[in-house]
């Protein structure tokens, strides 16, 4: 088969995909340019929730005391096509409306269209989670206490876009990408084990207080921190690097921090002053440090640690490739919502209006009808992938399990794949057909599973262009 004729079979199957997964991929897909140079700008702003602000640790709690400030780090490319956006904040999640009001604003600030613009959660639990139409629902019917912030919020969103804004007056070239990998030493288990008797269980959590549990095998993981380097000739620039676990040691108190991971890049900070340091969550719904941590405060510089010598030895491991052409894809998918008992629009409505039900049943139900509202009435999530040539970023939505993760890399072998997590975080967790076969059921998803996996991989596979 010719060249030609492979790209327009190629081409064809992503129309058919694109009509699949209910968007027009074509009209949202830019094939790229050569090269007439590409440039760097990069920023960093403060979005620490104040003392009192809310948080969402599994069901609402307050900031107490702030720990380690919060962050957003992020980059803008700019080259022959409209710029690209990419900046992953300290914060939970960001869901619905609020994710909305993220990728808007910084696309303006920008001058670019929202779907280039990638926003990812790191997922730390003592941090701000936003949802405006969750927040809205919950003070209609009378909850006293809080989800987000919405004034808080704004106000972090203008830092970051006025932070966007000033870095592009210091744009730097680009002419090379560096892609390194190094493995990551006991940090990651996987929340699924096999009990003694042959059950099997998706019970592990980050700080895992069973010593039995903990001496459970590792489960699946990706061992590999990947990073993605820009560099000015033989000048480093910027990193982004990228690791598949919750990023929680000790939590739930109230104690606002950027936890393991968030350390662990303000050390690289120090180690490179001149080469900024972005961190990202892979898909990690069901990955954690639950094997090598019990919670106790002493593990989170341990855990700080083997995160930087993961992140150290992809560095030291780093290749340049040339830049001359990137590629844009963007790709429009709509999980079907999930209709298992509790979990219909009209059972949210009453769940929420009930005083009497337990508060955490009142937040996932305002969230359930968040996210029903917004797919209801026609919304997709995008799945974003931008293509390097030698290396490709794509962000899958939410809680993704790191199975997807796996897949993607799978999917282009003779490349270098980072799969990010917690872009809309909406749909909550995202299993694969295998885990909700063996009995997965956590109540913090609001898709339909199993059939969310094939449409998931459909998704993956457009993107990357596969």
């Amino acid at each position: 088969m010719s060249e030609h004729t492979s790209d327009l079979s190629r081409r064809g199957a992503l129309k058919v995909m694109a009509a699949v997964l209910g968007g027009g991929l074509l009209g949202r897909e830019c094939p790229g340019m050569e090269s007439e140079g590409y440039r760097l700008s990069l920023f960093t702003a403060d979005v620490t929730p104040p003392v009192g602000n809310p948080l969402y640790n599994g069901g609402p709690e307050i900031a107490r005391v702030i720990v380690d400030p919060l962050q957003a780090h992020g980059l803008v490319l700019q080259g022959p096509d409209k710029p690209l956006v990419l900046v992953a904040v300290d914060w939970c999640e960001i869901r619905n409306e609020s994710y909305e009001r993220w990728r808007s604003v910084l696309a303006q600030a920008a001058q670019t269209d929202k779907e280039r613009v990638l926003v990812s959660c790191i997922h730390q639990h003592d941090a701000a989670y936003s949802d405006y139409v969750a927040q809205q629902l919950l003070k209609a019917n009378h909850v006293t206490e809080d989800l987000c912030d919405p004034q808080f919020d704004e106000q972090a969103i203008q830092r970051v876009v006025s932070a966007l804004r000033q870095s592009l007056h210091n744009s730097i070239p680009i002419t090379h990408i560096g892609t390194g990998q190094g493995k990551v030493e006991k940090i990651a288990s996987n929340r699924r084990y096999v009990t003694p008797d042959g059950k099997v269980s998706f019970e592990r959590v980050s700080a895992e207080h069973d010593p039995v549990v903990r001496d459970l095998p590792i489960g699946l993981i990706d061992p590999w921190l990947k990073t993605i380097s820009f560099w000015n000739g033989e000048k480093p620039v910027a990193a982004i690097s990228c690791y598949s676990t919750h990023p929680m040691s000790h939590y739930g108190k109230g104690e606002v921090s950027c936890d393991f991971p968030g350390l662990a890049r303000a050390r690289r900070e120090k180690d490179m002053p001149s080469v900024a340091q972005i961190y990202c969550s892979g898909c990690s719904g069901d990955t954690m440090a639950g094997k090598f941590n019990d919670g106790n405060p002493q593990n989170r510089p341990i855990l700080t640690d083997r995160l930087y010598q993961g992140i150290l030895a992809a560095w030291n491991s780093t290749q340049r490739h040339p830049l001359n052409r990137v590629a844009f894809r963007c790709v429009p998918m709509r999980l079907k919502p999930r209709q298992t008992p509790g979990y219909s629009v009209e059972e949210f409505r009453r769940t929420l209006a009930d005083s009497t039900q337990p508060r955490l049943a009142r937040f996932g139900a305002a969230l359930g009808l968040s996210w029903r509202q917004r797919t209801d009435s026609g919304h997709s999530i995008d799945v974003p992938a931008i293509d390097f040539g030698a290396a490709q970023i794509v962000l899958l939505p939410a809680e993704t399990f790191v199975q997807y993760q796996l897949w993607a890399q799978a999917l282009r072998p003779d490349s270098f794949v980072m799969t990010l997590g917690y872009g809309e975080c909406a749909p909550g967790y995202i299993p694969t057909t295998q885990a909700a076969a063996e009995g997965y059921n956590d109540h913090y998803s609001w898709i339909a599973f199993p059939e969310c996996e094939e449409t998931m991989r459909m998704a993956l596979k457009a993107a990357l262009a596969a």
